[in-house]
């Protein structure tokens, strides 16, 4: 069962404590795909510039993602710069440069409309709309938002809330759509907004998870160092749906077991620039990890 993201493909340049790297793959989808498509087939859309190189394009097909969806447009590519700060979880964006993302629409390949799987990226609530509207069946749409979305689109994105299963979220968007500072108060008043599913990331602290029914919580995986944590969150959102695609069980305990997998791969993601420790770990690695999750988290004696 393949996956479709509609996201940002664009260009990082990253400042860590741990070092420093220049115009990188990056942007939402490319974390996304790369993190899916270890469970799964994943097609994406998305708009890239002439400057967006060759070799990013040939990684993705080497990993059997479909780039029909991909728009080549006359102009540069979305490029981020941003600093991190000695407390990993703060960061400064210096320099964002939407470019060829500016008044882009997205406009689904006719065999893209029958997506069952549908993960919206951190990106216009218009655009979101756009692309539920050119979708003919879904089995389950997961959306991702910011506060900059929050602040300046929030009625789009509430027309979005009510259309899609799951959000994305971490705590202090949640705090900033929710009015409330309580992190499970925010959950409740967002549930009631539309979601069937609320996922809040809390960068090491882990994840927690609500429904109407029931709440989760799990750990980061631990790490000595996190190198770069610039895309930890699409990666794990990436890991999630891929293994709820893969696994076709959207179960209270299927749901729960792919958060997991989202959160291991994420782990892998921070241990290295950009998307470079996508690219040269394996689905073996990723089972054995979740293996030593799972030993992690278990008190049943």
């Amino acid at each position: 069962m393949s996956v479709l993201v509609v996201g940002t493909v664009a260009f990082d340049s990253i400042e860590t404590p741990s070092g420093s790297a220049e115009r990188i793959l990056g942007g939402s989808a490319s974390y996304f795909s790369l993190a899916a498509s270890f469970f799964t087939s994943v097609r994406i859309v998305g708009v890239i510039g002439q400057d967006f190189p060759q070799e990013y394009l040939e990684l993705f097909s080497q990993r059997q993602i479909d780039l029909e969806g991909v728009r080549r447009e006359k102009g540069d590519t979305f490029h981020w710069r941003g600093r991190y700060h000695e407390d990993i979880n703060v960061r400064d964006t210096l320099e964002l440069h939407l470019n060829v993302l500016a008044g882009f629409v997205p406009q689904l390949p006719e065999r893209y409309r029958d997506a069952e799987y549908v993960f919206l990226g951190n990106i216009d609530p218009v655009m979101q709309l756009e692309v539920l509207n050119q979708i003919r069946r879904m089995k389950l749409v997961v959306c991702d938002t910011m506060d900059h979305w929050i602040q300046g689109s929030v009625e789009e994105l509430r027309k979005v809330l009510k259309r899609i299963e799951m959000l994305v979220i971490n705590d202090s968007e949640a705090r900033l759509l929710s009015g409330y500072s309580n992190i499970v108060r925010a959950a409740r008043a967002i549930l009631k907004m539309g979601p069937k599913v609320v996922l809040i990331k809390r960068g090491e602290y882990g994840v927690l998870q609500f429904s109407d029914s029931s709440i989760f919580a799990t750990p980061a995986y631990p790490l000595e160092e996190v190198f770069d944590p610039t895309g930890a969150g699409d990666s794990f959102a990436g890991g999630f749906m891929g293994q709820l695609a893969r696994s076709g069980d959207h179960s209270q305990r299927g749901i729960r077991r792919a958060i997991v997998y989202g959160s291991v791969v994420a782990s892998f993601t921070v241990e290295d620039f950009g998307v470079k420790r996508l690219t040269n770990v394996s689905l073996p690695d990723i089972e054995a990890r979740y293996k030593s999750f799972t030993e992690l988290t278990d008190f049943h004696t």
